[in-house]
């Protein structure tokens, strides 16, 4: 393209327009439902962090590190409305996670192919980016998975949230006590994706010889059918005869998961109800998390009680073993009880009782 082609749009311009192009091939099944609201989402940010006012195509490869850095220490925002937001850090370290840092970038470089070949910039500025992981924060982002006493001090919460569900005061058809129990039991006991937990209707969930399972659709229009523990399919019985009925206006007659206004949960909702459960925790056992980072507690739990790993391939969704790698967190303690029940020593063990 010769440079006279190129349009002068403002930065507030062309990512108003890339956004339609995303809705577009979202509802004409092009792009994923997740995938279109990240990258839309991501660009929006984008250009706040830019300047919307600026002209797209006089960007360089400085400005898009600036970028970059300005993300890389923006506080986390999926927190609820009456949550405290949490400052920058003083030291400049980042506020983001790396996971979240390597995302933003996937969906600048999205973008700025799209700005190339609609002729908004003359170069792609991502091509001169200096920025590298370790400059934004570290390659590893911290540890994301609960340990055993924070995932069961959210898990009890999450029990005692449901169990108060009948004498809780409030408009009946406002009370979400079961469902906020659910979606915590869910993602920390399965390890569901959150566009895989807010997506499910109540028909993916069936029975097959005594047990609950729930057919997840999942990345690649992949499924899979996960059994689900017995204490987590009470309570999604007792959601759907009690808890989703109360909620049910007729306008999502599918939808698992709805607010109380009758509509389907949104990705955005989820973090607002694992923050309103983790304030019932006792403060010694809290410990703020994501979905995701329950995500990480599922794997890195089923991984250290020696769970087969194709079998937490399978109920993570992955599609090669070698990811599990990225989801699984060490815990503490966890080597010292791995060689205390080392399976070889047994019968040492026994002799030595015996002063043999």
């Amino acid at each position: 393209m010769r440079p006279s082609d190129v349009q002068r749009l403002t930065v507030a311009e062309t990512a108003d327009r890339y956004v339609e192009m995303v809705r577009a091939k979202r509802s004409t099944g092009a792009l994923a439902a997740g995938t279109a609201e990240v990258y839309a989402r991501d660009v929006v940010t984008f250009a706040a962090l830019a300047g919307p006012e600026r002209v797209l195509d006089d960007l360089t490869g400085e400005d898009v590190d600036a970028v970059l850095l300005r993300f890389a220490r923006k506080p986390d925002g999926r927190r609820s409305p009456g949550a405290a937001a949490a400052p920058p850090p003083a030291d400049g370290r980042p506020s983001q996670s790396a996971a979240s840092q390597a995302r933003f970038r996937r969906s600048l470089s999205a973008f700025f192919r799209h700005a190339l070949v609609a002729g908004w910039v003359q170069l792609d500025p991502m091509g001169a980016v200096t920025l590298r992981p370790r400059h934004r924060g570290g390659l590893r982002a911290e540890r994301r998975a609960l340990t055993v006493e924070q995932a069961e001090g959210l898990l009890g919460a999450a029990h005692d949230l449901v169990e108060t569900a009948p004498a809780a005061r409030g408009r009946q058809d406002q009370r979400t006590e079961l469902r906020d129990g659910l979606i915590v039991l869910l993602l920390a006991a399965v390890g569901p994706r959150v566009s895989e937990l807010t997506r499910a209707n109540a028909e993916d969930f069936f029975v097959n010889a005594g047990t609950r399972y729930w057919r997840i659709f999942g990345k690649g229009g992949r499924t899979r059918d996960v059994p689900i523990p017995a204490p987590v399919a009470e309570v999604l019985d007792a959601y759907l005869d009690q808890g989703r009925r109360l909620l049910d206006r007729g306008r999502e007659p599918k939808a698992l998961l709805l607010s109380w206004r009758g509509r389907r949960l949104a990705r955005g909702d989820v973090q607002a109800v694992i923050d309103r459960v983790l304030a019932r925790v006792e403060p010694g056992r809290r410990r703020g998390v994501t979905p995701h980072g329950l995500r990480h507690t599922t794997a890195t739990h089923l991984l250290a009680a020696a769970t087969d790993m194709d079998a937490v391939r399978r109920v993570l969704g992955h599609a090669d073993l070698s990811t599990l790698g990225r989801y699984r967190d060490e815990l503490p303690g966890e080597l010292e009880a791995a060689m205390r029940v080392h399976p070889l020593l047994g019968p040492l063990e026994g002799r030595a009782r015996r002063g043999g």
